[in-house]
């Protein structure tokens, strides 16, 4: 079972090097939704959210599970040359542009294992990367070789607990 605790939509986060036009906090190297208001350092927890990349973003960050020691994310989700990885290592997802695909992440912080679904499928089975405080991030951050103009759009983003029964 699980019990939602958050429902929020950010249509369009975009940034260039010439400024930055999103709906949601401006960053210097991006735009982000910081779902920071549900931080958490034990159980199961999942965000699910609908993302779109834009034909052409490449060298950016999407999805983060914020908070791991000694590192700064326990997950990244990049994309690059039209593909989404995971961090830059693991291809998860061929061709990812220009089309919207559902995306799970279920991060059981007490078994240290996160698994990530695009489109139902399971793309990745992780270890945790460490962290006492995690919680969800998503947008667009720059990482390398990033393109010039950044944009990602997400709509029905929730975030999910599993519940203690």
């Amino acid at each position: 079972m699980t019990c939602p605790l958050a429902t929020d939509t950010a249509s369009r986060m975009e940034s260039t090097s010439c400024g930055s036009t999103p709906l949601t906090t401006l960053c210097p190297k991006g735009a982000q939704l910081n779902l920071e208001g549900y931080n958490y350092s034990s159980g199961v927890w999942q965000f699910e959210g609908h993302g779109y990349v834009p034909c052409g973003m490449s060298g950016v960050c999407i999805m983060q599970v914020f908070g791991a020691s000694p590192h700064n994310t326990t997950l990244m989700l990049r994309v690059s040359n039209g593909s989404l990885y995971y961090y830059n290592k693991s291809l998860l997802v061929p061709n990812i542009y220009d089309r919207w695909f559902k995306l799970n992440v279920i991060h059981d912080v007490n078994a240290s294992r996160l698994n990530v679904y695009v489109d139902g499928d399971l793309k990745l089975e992780a270890p945790g990367r460490g962290g006492t405080i995690h919680y969800f991030k998503c947008g667009v951050y720059v990482q390398d070789n990033e393109s010039y103009y950044r944009e990602s759009r997400w709509k029905g983003i929730k975030v999910l607990k599993k519940c203690d029964i």
